[in-house]
């Protein structure tokens, strides 16, 4: 690093110090009961090693810029939009009080949406350019160029693609729009780019503050993430409503969505609110600085509890391989309520096709050294990770146009969060799917009994539901968002389910608090 130094310009650091840089906030003051204590661990062995390309689960991670005064002006408008969305004085945002009722005005703009264009007429459409086009089944077009692709037969692949390419748009209905994203992951598997195309995607991405503004489209029409999300931090209250110490374990921190709403209700627990500690584990940025990003999630959460005088302390970890980190990086204390929780993150662990020792066998053992007072998991129920390319394409081919359809029916196609979600949250997962392969490729769902399987191999013990809980959640997804969404049960296990109004099935799936 000495030597390198000597190559760097004197003035006008290329790295801005976010160290050094006090982050915009409605809250200038950090209160002294705030501490935050931040760890890098870095896993050095060489047998166990791997690579694992930025992942953006919820995309949230800072853009980096040329220009310091556009990542000023950037932090500034990123802050007050993080602001509204994550404390609820936005519509779109989660909230612990999300079982009342919406008001009349959201209601009906939900049942608009869901009126906006109907439901998709299937995979058969014309071409983009005009009403006269030819008919085509767009799926069956894209699972021939695929089997073309797994038999490296690029002529026959090419000529199939320049047929998809003439019924996809990305502001087309939803199977144009999907065939627009799986085209582009079906080129870059066939030109051998996949990994490099999805590994460098982020440098080329619309800002942090548009991701936000997609994501927040997001929980308004979907009630996936906003129901998992309150369930999660009602059952971890719940779980620490007598003591004096919460600490929370994190897989996956990324942008600590999650925990502003938490650190607001904790505030105004009867008797004062805990002291509340956060170890947020993340995989490293590519970079200099491999921890910055959950080191700057520790800041922001930091600024909420100095908001709402929250004792708070934060425990930083930074590793490509979550299943060798040590109790003792924890730092757990005696007598404190330890909560463990995982919001989707858990499908970008390798598994057994990939590596002898499973990962994620290896958390779940972790987890379960760790004796927690309860474990919340939330999965995607999804097939799309089996080794073989063809069978793993037409499982994502069905996940991904079931949340297509999904948007068609509730947001419009002209919307411009709408476009940017569809091509920076699923459209780069897709291109990981379809495209990449071995341990480059890190999306990687299994089923909820798949799942079940490991909890009760690592020994886990499954809590029954709270009813009075489940009947407020199942409320309000009635109630708020459009009629075809369905909250189900199956043992002690919820779903959230797109139902059968539309023609595929996507889960979210909630895991059993543990």
């Amino acid at each position: 690093m000495e030597e390198a130094s000597k190559f760097l310009p004197p003035s006008k650091p290329l790295v801005i110090d976010l160290d050094k840089y006090n982050l915009p906030s409605n809250s200038h003051d950090t209160s002294s009961s705030v501490v935050i204590k931040e760890e890098i661990v870095e896993t050095d062995n060489s047998f166990r090693s791997r690579k694992h390309y930025q992942i953006e689960d919820n995309g949230y991670a800072e853009e980096r810029s040329s220009k310091q005064s556009a990542v000023y002006v950037e932090e500034d408008v990123l802050s007050e939009m993080f602001d509204r969305v994550v404390l609820c004085t936005d519509p779109g945002g989660p909230s612990m009080s999300a079982c009342e009722e919406p008001t009349k005005h959201e209601t009906k703009k939900l049942q608009k949406n869901g009126q906006a264009y109907g439901y998709s007429s299937g995979w058969i459409t014309r071409s983009w350019g005009g009403s006269s086009g030819e008919l085509m089944d767009v799926r069956t077009l894209l699972i021939n160029c695929a089997q073309s692709v797994a038999a490296d037969d690029h002529l026959t692949a090419n000529e199939q693609l320049k047929q998809i390419r003439q019924h996809a748009s990305p502001t087309g209905d939803a199977p144009q729009r999907l065939a627009h994203i799986f085209a582009s992951g079906l080129e870059a598997r066939l030109a051998g780019t996949g990994s490099q195309l999805y590994a460098t995607r982020s440098a080329m991405t619309i800002s942090a503050a548009e991701k936000l503004k997609a994501y927040q489209v997001y929980l308004s029409a979907c009630p996936f993430k906003k129901i998992a999300i309150f369930f999660a931090n009602k059952v971890i209250y719940d779980a620490a409503s007598t003591s004096s110490t919460l600490h929370i374990v994190d897989f996956g921190i990324a942008y600590g969505f999650q925990w502003p709403v938490l650190i607001k209700h904790l505030s105004e627990r009867p008797g004062g609110p805990p002291k509340l500690r956060i170890t947020g584990i993340e995989f490293p940025k590519p970079g200099f600085r491999p921890a910055e990003g959950v080191e700057e999630t520790g800041r922001r959460l930091a600024n909420f509890c100095a908001k709402y005088n929250v004792p708070f302390e934060y425990n930083a970890i930074a590793t490509q391989n979550w299943e060798t980190v040590k109790v003792e990086d924890l730092k757990l204390q005696r007598n404190e309520c330890l909560a463990v929780n995982t919001l989707i993150r858990f499908k970008n662990l390798l598994d057994d096709s990939v590596m002898v020792d499973s990962p994620r066998d290896g958390v779940l053992k972790l987890i379960r050294d760790m004796k927690p007072d309860i474990f919340v998991q939330t999965v995607v129920n999804g097939s799309y990770s089996s080794p073989f390319f063809v069978t793993r394409f037409k499982e994502a081919l069905f996940h991904f146009s079931s949340m297509f359809d999904m948007f068609d029916a509730t947001l419009d196609r002209d919307d411009e969060q709408r476009l940017n979600f569809e091509k920076e949250f699923c459209g780069r997962e897709a291109m990981n799917v379809i495209a990449c392969e071995g341990g480059e490729r890190v999306e990687r769902p299994e089923t909820y009994k798949q799942w079940q399987i490991r909890l009760s191999r690592a020994g886990f013990k499954v809590k029954p539901l709270n009813r009075e809980l489940v009947s407020k959640l199942r409320a309000k997804v009635k109630t708020g968002y459009h009629k075809d969404f369905v909250f189900d049960e199956d043992g002690k296990w919820w779903k959230l389910t797109k139902g059968n109004g539309w023609r595929n099935l996507l889960d979210d799936t909630e895991g059993p608090n543990l």
